[in-house]
């Protein structure tokens, strides 16, 4: 009789924390009151089912066919996801995907674990942090409408042209937790995005150069009690020509880069972690819903990180 194995892969040990982390009833509870019933038509899914399938594309960077395909070969994700008999099939999932998009779901789950994260005291709100990344998008005209995504636009970082959307994000600056998302075309600059970034009053705000000037915007002036932005790469290269006149100079951008680092635990986990690092769908709304989303799941992630959930 051959051994029983008591290995647990990677994958299962994410899955454990991560039903252990996700609220799964308080998030079924600020939906059930638009999914649909069983009264006409063949009965649904249940609701926190079809959430934990979704949550299983998202971490994963699965398709709604490759979901559904995950869920019959990979026992850990049936386990996971609670199915005893029928798997959804890719129409369920992505018709379930449309539901969330349809409730901006996305904004409701993250405000929802934003809340319990401050219960927690993990969100201390002494200080944020603001950045953005780009988002690639596809830019082959090789599908059936025949053009590239008009939602999405080009720019330049560097010497390197991308093609795709930002996600602006405002983090606490103690933990990193992400507060709040914007998702923009990728040629929107940085700084437009301030506004919708700060829209509380708060002490504190570090951010790159690229927000240079947001101190005196009259919508952010009674907002923002004081600004920590960084100096441009010029102007840091300037300061390292002398370094012994302007040690107390470059020792301020080197703490105000220390703490601007946060900002890019959130990216990294999206990124590095559950693969976002390419839009799947088109149009901002779609991918705005997933984004704030995928945040919350990374603000999870983060706060298992800070719990010494390893």
């Amino acid at each position: 009789m051959p051994a029983i194995s008591s290995y647990s892969s990677r994958k299962s040990r994410f899955l454990d924390r991560m039903n252990v982390l996700v609220p799964w009833q308080d998030i079924a509870d600020k939906l059930l009151h638009v999914y649909p019933s069983s009264r006409r038509g063949r009965r649904p899914f249940p609701l926190v089912l079809m959430l934990r399938i979704h949550c299983l594309q998202l971490w994963f960077d699965l398709s709604d066919g490759a979901a559904e395909d995950a869920l019959h070969d990979v026992l850990p994700f049936r386990q996971f996801a609670g199915i005893c008999d029928t798997v959804p099939d890719r129409t369920t999932i992505m018709n379930f995907r449309h539901f969330l998009e349809k409730h901006h779901a996305g904004e409701q789950i993250l405000a929802l674990i934003n809340q319990k994260l401050k219960q927690a005291g993990l969100m201390l709100r002494q200080g944020i942090i603001i950045d953005a990344t780009i988002i690639s998008a596809p830019c082959s005209v090789k599908n059936k409408a025949g053009q590239r995504d008009p939602e999405m636009h080009q720019t330049r970082k560097g010497n390197q042209w991308y093609f795709g959307m930002k996600a602006h994000i405002a983090v606490d600056a103690a933990t990193g937790l992400t507060e709040k998302v914007v998702t923009t075309a990728a040629n929107v600059h940085d700084l437009n995005a301030a506004d919708s970034l700060i829209t509380e009053p708060v002490a504190i705000v570090f951010a790159d150069a690229g927000y240079r000037g947001a101190e005196k915007r009259d919508s952010l002036t009674h907002r923002v009690k004081e600004w920590f932005i960084a100096k441009g790469p010029h102007a840091v290269k300037k300061l390292r020509q002398h370094p012994r006149l302007n040690k107390q100079a470059l020792h301020d951008e080197y703490v105000k880069a220390g703490i601007r680092a946060k900002v890019e635990h959130p990216f990294r986990i999206l990124k590095c972690q559950f693969g976002f690092s390419k839009t799947r769908l088109r149009g901002l709304m779609k991918n705005h819903n997933r984004l704030s989303m995928l945040f919350a799941m990374c603000n999870l992630v983060r706060a298992g990180q800070l719990a010494g959930m390893s």
